[in-house]
Parts: structure tokens; sequence; C-alpha cells
């Protein structure tokens, strides 16, 4: 397996923190219980205010915006937060560390948000065109397993590839700079390349159907253990199951907020980004484990996971009344 370290001059550094953020994104004059939430592409406090969900806050919620599961993980090892949003893979690369951070809730849509994007005039016209390839790699970023089922299908392994290690703030400059032939990108980095330096997905007719984009809310254990924050996280979740019900019905308007207003993508873009994915729907810890052990094996027969696990013991059901309620 060839794997290169690359790293831009320009790009941010792992944690990338929005200004303004990084403090309370909303105060509560009753409480002095204050929950720190891991957010990504800001999403969670974008959802909260377009849906006026911010409002039903009765806590001090701090949301500081990350920049990829890794430096999510190290940041609540070292208690500084007491919940994260992450993707799909990182809840597994944190037990396969030791690190124990039971996941609470599991959001999903049906067709996959992550894309394999070719640099403009790299010779890949299907998967197995992806043999010798420089590939961006993020381990224990849901990237990774996204990257790997990819290979699958197409007859390869990480082996037959060269993987350049990357920071998720790293892959668009790394496409524009030519660093990498191919980078798993989301929206909207996938349709402004595609505008900015003709970078376009490697056709596979079966890419956003076979692994829906999975998400979680992971918590520190010694969160759920302190009352307080206990009944913070649960007003937290009804919150944000509520406001991704909300985006679900009002496509139009979340998209202007989010999309538009917020990533500054323009309106003709928005409205494709918006029709290329299905509804948000939330899953109790029942009903997330068997795609959650699909992941696991995925990981494990490639060689990325030392040891397989049990996915039902990575799951807590403390909050599953609270998401069936609210969704």
């Amino acid at each position: 397996m060839k794997r290169r370290n690359f790293l831009l001059a320009t790009s941010a550094t792992f944690i990338t923190v929005t200004s303004g953020v990084f403090g309370k994104a909303w105060a509560s004059e009753n409480s002095k219980t204050k929950l720190v939430v891991a957010d990504q592409s800001e999403l969670i406090r974008n959802l909260l205010e377009a849906s006026g969900e911010s409002k039903n806050i009765g806590f001090d919620l701090e949301l500081p915006n990350f920049s990829g599961g890794p430096a999510i993980l190290e940041a609540i090892r070292a208690g500084a937060l007491d919940i994260a949003y992450v993707g799909d893979t990182p809840p597994i690369q944190a037990r396969a560390a030791g690190v124990f951070l039971p996941i609470i809730a599991t959001f999903t849509r049906e067709q996959a948000q992550y894309r394999l994007v070719r640099r403009d005039g790299a010779e890949i016209k299907q998967l197995s065109d992806l043999r010798g390839k420089r590939v961006s790699y993020i381990e224990g970023s849901g990237r990774q397993v996204f990257l790997i089922e990819a290979l699958n299908r197409a007859g390869l392994g990480l082996k037959d590839v060269e993987l350049v290690n990357l920071r998720v703030a790293e892959l668009s400059d790394a496409l524009r700079a030519n660093a990498v032939d191919v980078a798993v990108l989301t929206e909207p980095h996938v349709t402004r390349l595609a505008r900015q330096i003709n970078a376009t997905p490697v056709p596979d007719p079966l890419e956003r159907t076979l692994l829906p984009s999975t998400s979680y809310l992971y918590a520190r254990p010694e969160a759920l253990a302190d009352a307080e924050k206990a009944d913070a996280i649960r007003q937290f979740i009804a919150a944000f199951v509520r406001a991704g019900v909300w985006s679900n019905a009002n496509t139009e308007e979340w998209g202007r907020h989010y999309y538009t207003g917020f990533q500054r993508v323009d309106a003709e873009s928005t409205k494709a980004i918006l029709s290329s994915q299905s509804p948000l729907v939330f899953q109790t810890a029942a009903e997330a484990q068997a795609h959650h052990q699909k992941l696991i094996d995925i990981l494990h027969s490639a060689g990325t996971l030392p040891q397989r696990f049990d996915a039902s013991s990575s799951f807590v059901d403390t909050y599953d009344g609270v998401i069936v309620s609210n969704r």
C-alpha cells in the first residue's frame, strides 16, 4: 500500500473554528448548564437557526466547528466536548483506539453524501481506473469506509492505489493543485469544484445508492453521567430532530438559508444539490445497528480495523424515546 503525506501551506489547521461560534452560540439566563457540541460545516447551528429551534434551547450551548472526525476525537478525549456530530467511521475508529464513546443518536439519508471526485484531466472513466492513481485518504473519517467500499466494487484494495494522507480541510486545495487525482468530497464542494476547476465525479452508477449517508451523535461518558448535562442532551436531541424534520418539509427555505446564504452557492446549484439529496431519517439504536455492523465488517475486511466487534455494544438507547417522539 503506497501512502504519501501532503500538506498545503495554505490549508487550515486540523481544527477549523468559525469566528464567533467557538463561544456561546445561545445562552440561557435561567440555566447554569453548558453543553459543548462539536459541529461540522456549521450544519447543526444552521439547522437550529433556520428552523427556529434555537429558541427552544434552555441551556448554554456552544457549537465549535470542526473539520473532520479525527480532530473531534482528539478534542473529546481531552474533555473539551460533551457530544459530537460525526460521520459513520469515527465511532468505530474510536473503539479501535480503546476509547468508548457511545452513540446516542443516528441520522441518515438513503443516498450517499460522499462522491469520488476526479481532477480535470485524470484518465478515470470507471472505478477500475483508480488503480495506481493518487487518492486522498483520511483514516478515521467517514470518507475512509466510502473509499474502501468503492475500491471493493472495482475489485481493488487500498494497496492498489497511492494513498495521499490529507486532512478534510485540504481536500479541495489538493485537487486544485493536482496533488491528488481523486478526492472523496461532499456538497457544496462537489458543485463548487465542478464550476471552478472542472472536477467531476468518477462515473459510478451505484455510488449514490450502495452506502447511505449515515452520521452519528456520540457522547463523552462523563457527560452522560452528569444529570444536568444529560438533561441538556435530551433537550438538544429533541431540538435537533425537530430541526431535521423541518428541513425535510421546507427544502427550499433550508436550501436558501444554508447553501445559498451560508455556503454562498448560487441558486441554480443549490437546487441541484437539494434534488440529489434524500430526506433525513432519524433512527433508534436498534434501527441503526445493522448498517453500523456492515461498516465495521468493511473496515475489518480491508485490514484497517484490527479486531471485529459487535455493533450493538457501540450504542445506548437512552434517548430513543426522544428521537421517536420528535421524528
